[in-house]
């Protein structure tokens, strides 16, 4: 480490940069690459048992008779729970409606449902014991669908909570219901010159994180619990947890383990409760491990649509009005369905100017599996059919697409259909401008100098064609996305900061009780600090329930939320700091008292650059910590029957052109290149937001052509969970992934950032099914496209 002078005398060491703004490496990304990281499924105790779950192999069925007297007799079993055996009244659970059974009670409601849960001393043993136990099933009709689900006499699947939401929907098997009604949408669609219509499905799509489900129950002396889960949210998951084990929360301590990516998949229950029953009931820590089977089972997925719209424009290229209905499948509980109800509805439309809209979105409740939160959250859905509508009505009008867009994009001051003002920049026109304006990847670039390179056709290294029929496409799309807790949820984070001096240097701790699910706010926190109060040397403590909640790592929140926090905390330490330098040093220097004071380089600096003292010997012996919680500026509900209200936050754009291959002959498809331009307000770690983009771009690049869980629509029973049959994209089919990022600071953010990991995974999915229809001159109204789709066999 290097010094230099100052004016005192001292000499202040040249900190190598880690602040934001700032491309600084992960701390576990050599471990998670050298495979040294340890993960939740990697927890282990010396005396512990392992848990086993037994799930319904059928969707919709009365539970005639249930018997465990075989599984509690096999040697090595020490507990089999059932819902008679649940030690207190609460025996659901659920994020915004507890209508979820911790184990299935007189019927069970989807395919892979939990019945029962195993304790014994081996995970063979465990599942020996799980096959033993005997259930009789009655199976009941199924509802797979709207028609089904709503028709006369349709199965209600869940009378018992038919009330909770009768004000706002028509049918009990509604979970939730928003329209949003602005403007005459009949008048505007009169005026128009041109009116298209379409109608798309959207399939349904796994998070496919890499660690599956897993956690570590173990009992404490005082009658608790401690839980080490991988996680989205420490405390919604302890507030769900602890009614059910008939604790109070303090007894119920959460400590985030390892986890293997989650992108919404782990922000509902999964194993956490059954390992804490199962470690109370038996004395002993209890470790549950899905395998890549159950994972399929044990959490939602994204919802799978049915979209209805209608655009019109008048001959110059003006949007007059959009009317649209979205039919969201839940699956058999609520999960996050509602929420995502609202971000469809409110985000219907796009990021494009439209005076008159009549909007209806809705969520089901049906015998498949159920759905809830995953990257892009409701928006996802509509951004798939608003885009291509986009495309339909500038060629029914003779206009380039792009441009299009461009002439009805929103700007900072544009109303959204629910009539909230975008106040923060939202440059749609100048990311569309820019994806356009790039240059275009090599045509044929299988063929080279030094031969053919199969790895660039369609198909890949499986050779299966040779050009012949290839014809090149090109796309575009933009989408829109809000950031954070919407529609009035109390939508918080806390963080605590601990200033020391150790070793003749200050350093810093930052506890929060965030979850790291691959996001990168372990480096994000620390580079706060590090800008906050001048300090080289930061840890993270590791996240847990004994700090204040940081709310969900969801929504593209948790920058600007905890990071928020961390920002706020490091603010009131700084000022204690200072005040104490004030008390200490102030009668050898005038400076302390009528100087502007900062901390730079681990040292109490003055504006002019005037080093007054080291930060450690300010501190001395003294540590200064301080816990706050941060909030943002408040958000409404919206009108249950207008759709009207400020019911976000912020909001993202991003936008993506797609350069695509297609074997018209075989159905192939290549996608050669997603480039995407994306406003990310400030690039706190800039390396680590081009990861998200790039992330969230495949994952949408997934969905498009490949990712889809298969549900028989007669049984509801899964067809393919396995990654055997469930396709998601690898390096081998991942294009070029060029980013340009904008930074347009938002006024009303910390240090000016947005939310940028879901967006992308909006407008990708669509960019890329435009480029296919270019290149084909088909429809292509679903996703995943697959190559019967492509060639007229299908």
């Amino acid at each position: 480490m290097g010094t230099d002078p100052t004016p005192t005398g001292l000499t202040r060491p040249t900190r190598a940069p880690g602040g934001i703004g700032v491309s600084t490496l992960r701390p576990d990304g050599t471990l998670k690459v050298t495979g040294e990281f340890a993960y939740s499924s990697d927890m282990w105790h010396e005396d512990m048992l392992w848990g086993q779950i037994l799930r319904s192999p059928v969707a919709h069925a009365e539970i005639v008779s249930l018997d465990v007297s075989e599984a509690l007799a096999l040697p090595g079993v020490h507990a089999v729970l059932t819902y008679d055996d649940l030690p207190t009244a609460v025996r659901h659970y659920g994020l915004e409606i507890q209508d979820t059974p911790v184990l299935a009670h007189g019927r069970v409601r989807h395919h892979g449902e939990p019945v029962a849960a195993v304790a014994a001393d081996h995970p063979e043993t465990a599942r020996r014991a799980a096959a033993k136990i005997k259930v009789e099933y009655r199976e009941l009709p199924v509802v797979t669908d709207e028609d089904s689900a709503t028709a006369p006499g349709a199965p209600v699947l869940h009378p018992d909570r038919a009330d909770h939401h009768s004000h706002r929907v028509p049918h009990p098997n509604i979970v939730h219901r928003q329209p949003i009604v602005r403007g005459d949408a009949d008048a505007a669609a009169r005026r128009a010159d041109a009116v298209v219509r379409g109608e798309y499905v959207f399939g349904m799509q796994d998070q496919a994180f890499l660690g599956p489900e897993s956690g570590l129950a173990v009992p404490a002396e005082d009658g608790g619990v401690d839980l080490y889960i991988a996680t989205q949210w420490l405390h919604n998951d302890r507030a769900q947890i602890a009614p059910v084990l008939g604790l109070p929360e303090d007894k119920v301590r959460m400590t985030l383990a390892g986890v293997g990516g989650a992108f919404g998949g782990r922000e509902d229950l999964s194993m956490q409760i059954h390992a804490c029953l199962l470690a109370l009931r038996t004395g002993r820590p209890v470790k549950i491990v899905y395998n890549r089977f159950e994972s399929f089972f044990g959490h939602v997925h994204r919802h799978p649509a049915k979209l209805h719209y209608e655009h019109g424009a008048t001959r110059d290229g003006k949007l007059t009005h959009v009317r649209c209905r979205i039919v969201l499948d839940g699956g058999a509980y609520a999960s996050s369905s509602p929420a995502v109800v609202g971000n469809a509805s409110s985000l219907s439309v796009g990021p494009y100017v439209v005076d008159h809209v009549d909007i209806e979105a809705l969520a089901l409740y049906t015998n498949n599996p159920p759905c809830g939160a995953m990257r892009g959250f409701g928006a996802v859905q509509a951004c798939f059919a608003y885009e291509a509508q986009m495309d339909k009505l500038a060629a029914e009008l003779g206009l380039d697409p792009v441009e299009f867009r461009r002439l009805n994009a929103m700007e900072q001051g544009s109303r959204l259909p629910t009539g909230q003002i975008v106040d923060a920049p939202a440059p749609v026109a100048e990311l569309l401008r820019r994806v356009k304006a790039r240059p275009m990847p090599p045509e044929r670039q299988w063929e080279t100098t030094e031969g053919a390179d199969i790895r660039q056709l369609p198909g890949g290294l499986s050779n299966t064609t040779h050009g012949e029929d290839v014809v090149r496409g090109v796309g575009y799309a933009v989408g829109i996305k809000n950031v954070g807790f919407s529609e009035g949820f109390d939508d918080y984070s806390t963080a605590k900061v601990r200033l020391e001096s150790a070793g003749g240097e200050a350093v810093a701790v930052v506890h929060t009780a965030m979850a790291e699910v691959g996001q990168g706010g372990v480096t994000v926190h620390a580079q706060i600090a590090r800008t906050e109060l001048g300090v080289d040397q930061v840890t993270i403590h590791p996240a847990d329930t004994q700090v204040g909640s940081a709310g969900s790592t969801s929504a593209s929140r948790q920058t600007y939320m905890t990071g928020g926090a961390v920002r706020n905390a490091c603010a009131l330490v700084r000022e204690r700091a200072l005040e104490l330098g004030r008390r200490r040093f102030g009668s050898h220097h005038p400076a302390w008292a009528t100087a502007e004071l900062r901390l730079e380089d681990g040292h109490v600096v003055t504006e002019a650059g005037e080093v007054l003292a080291s930060l450690a010997d300010v501190l001395d012996d003294e540590v200064i910590e301080e816990e706050r919680e941060w909030r943002h500026r408040p958000t409404r509900s919206l009108d249950p029957r207008t759709g009207q209200g400020d019911g976000h936050l912020q909001y993202s754009f991003a936008a993506h052109r797609a350069v695509v291959e297609v074997d018209t002959g075989l159905g192939l498809v290549k996608v050669v290149e997603l480039a995407c331009a994306q406003d990310v307000g400030k690039a706190l770690n800039p390396l680590s937001v081009i990861g998200q983009i790039q992330g969230g771009t495949v994952q949408g690049l997934g969905i498009a052509v490949m990712e889809e869980i298969v549900v028989d629509p007669v049984t509801a029973k899964v067809r393919n969970p396995s990654f055997t049959d469930y396709l998601i994209p690898t390096i081998l089919d991942t294009p070029s992934l060029p980013v340009d990022m904008l930074e347009l600071p938002d006024a009303n953010a910390p240090y000016g950032l947005r939310g940028v990991g879901e967006a992308p995974t909006l407008s990708a999915t669509p960019a890329v099914l435009a480029a296919i229809r270019a290149a084909t001159g088909l429809e292509l109204n679903r996703t995943p496209v697959r190559p019967e789709h492509l060639t007229g066999t299908g």
